[in-house]
Formats: structure tokens, C-alpha cells, sequence
């Protein structure tokens, strides 16, 4: 494991050198990339549910028990949501998220998976993306799990119905109390089933099943880099670290990258 001071610009030679080594790179990203969009964290002070309060720890169960009254609530911006809905529409995605939207361009990074709902990845490029507690701009249905851009349903019956099975459409934030779309838990199991080169950026690892996955990497034997200002949960099993933050350090990967491929050509 990388000595914390080390030499960045050394370190960013051996993280490229381990992603063009690999054969199949996954990110994983978390809150800290989405505080560089400007963004605040949900909890501690300044964040937003110290400001408008916290989400219910049974969201899911009050949604399933009268899905039009959370439906008012969230048309509303009721508490907590006037918070969130107010920050994602204003934020833009950063030198991170466009850096990574332009490894998966160059073919060395294969997908992301995010805990964020905030579209940011997406915004910036990034193509193939799995976002675990789901993506604020869409909405989906609790029984066929597919998905649609807000605007696409109609409002004028809370609550909305699913287009192709008829059944009861939420947002697609996943609530306390509600399991991870089995859709998207099953992406994100195959991804890091083939991943042998993990690339962590602004995550903790402390929540579950996301900081489970660079775990699985470590045990099949894949390396792990971490890209963060602050030591996390999992610093002391990387192979790399990457210390400062993303919107700084990953462009400054990208370039190395690109110049370790021309040396590979030459």
C-alpha cells in the first residue's frame, strides 16, 4: 500500500500503469465527488438534512401505504426534498465526473457505479452507469422496476401509473426501508464479478452493498486505488492512493494515462 506521503505524481504513474495493466476497470463513487459540484453532504453541519430535515428511516413503508399523499409531498418539495431537488438542479458535473465520462471513451474504464442520484455521471458522458440508490431525474415502477424520465409521466392521477404494466410508479431515489432495485444489484454483482481494477472516488466505504464491492475485488485477487482527500474505511487495503480531490487529481490520471498509451505505441 502507498505510504501517505508519498509522491502524487508518482503514485498517479502507478494507478495508470495498474488501469492499462488491467482488463476490466470499475469505478465506484460516492457523495465526495458530488460536494465538488457544490453539492452538501446529507449530514453533519452544513449538510442538507441538518438544514430541512431527515428523511423518514421508513420512507419506503409511508410511500406504500398512501403513495398519493409522498406524491404531494415530493410535487410539493416538502421538507427534506425542497433541499434536495434544490441542490441537483443546480449542480453541474466537475473535472471528475468529465474525466472519468472520458476514460470509458478511451475504453480503459468499463462502468460506473455510483451511489449518487444526482445524473452528474451521466451529465458529464459517462455511458454505461449503475446508480444504486437511483437517479433523481426519473421515476420508476415498483413492480416492472422500469424507468422514465419525470417529465414523461403524467400527474394528473396521484398516483402515477407504469405505462407497460400498470403499476404504481415513485421516484426512483431509493427510500429508507426500500431494497436496491434487484435490476441494478444485479449489474452492479456482474460488474465487479469481472472487475480486477477498482477505481474509488469520493467514497467512504463505510455504506453497504457499495463498500462491499472493492472488498470482492480485493478477494478476487483485483487491485484497489482510492482517489480522496481524507483517509476512508478502506485506505489501508489499497493499492493505491491517491490523496487530494477528485476534481484535481482524476484529470491529472486521464493525462497520465494517455501518455503511458502513447509510450505503449511508440
Amino acid at each position: 500500500m502507498t505510504e501517505m506521503g508519498g509522491d502524487l505524481a508518482r503514485e498517479i504513474r502507478r494507478a495508470a500503469d495498474l488501469m492499462l495493466s488491467a482488463e476490466y476497470v470499475v469505478a465506484s463513487t460516492g457523495a465526495g465527488i458530488s460536494v465538488e459540484s457544490g453539492i452538501r453532504p446529507f449530514r453533519g453541519p452544513g449538510g442538507l438534512w441538518t438544514e430541512y430535515g431527515e428523511p423518514p428511516m421508513d420512507g419506503y413503508q409511508r410511500f406504500l401505504d398512501d403513495p398519493k399523499r409522498e406524491w404531494q409531498r415530493m410535487i410539493n418539495r416538502e421538507g427534506y426534498l425542497k433541499g434536495l431537488f434544490d441542490a441537483f438542479e443546480r449542480a453541474e458535473p466537475n473535472a471528475a465526473h468529465y474525466a472519468m465520462a472520458e476514460l470509458e471513451r478511451m475504453g480503459i474504464l468499463k462502468c460506473v457505479i455510483t451511489q449518487n442520484v444526482d445524473n452528474l455521471h451521466r451529465a458529464a458522458g459517462s455511458q454505461n452507469v449503475a446508480e444504486v440508490h437511483g437517479n433523481f431525474l426519473l421515476v420508476r415502477c415498483i413492480n416492472c422496476s422500469s424507468r422514465y424520465p419525470r417529465e414523461e409521466v403524467s400527474l394528473e392521477e396521484l398516483p402515477p401509473r407504469c405505462p407497460k404494466c400498470g403499476g404504481i410508479v415513485k421516484n426512483d431515489g431509493v427510500y429508507f426501508g426500500e431494497p436496491i432495485p434487484a435490476d441494478v444489484l444485479q449489474k452492479c454483482q456482474e460488474e465487479v464479478s469481472r472487475c480486477d481494477c477498482m477505481l474509488l472516488v469520493g467514497t467512504s466505504g463505510f455504506v453497504f452493498p457499495a463498500a462491499g464491492f472493492p472488498r470482492m475485488v480485493k478477494r478476487n485477487g483485483g487491485c484497489v486505488i482510492e482517489v480522496g482527500p481524507y483517509e476512508t474505511d478502506l485506505t489501508h487495503s489499497c493499492d493505491v492512493v491517491l490523496r487530494g480531490r477528485g476534481a484535481e487529481v482524476m484529470p491529472r490520471l486521464v493525462e497520465e494515462v494517455k501518455s503511458q498509451v502513447r509510450l505503449r505505441q511508440s
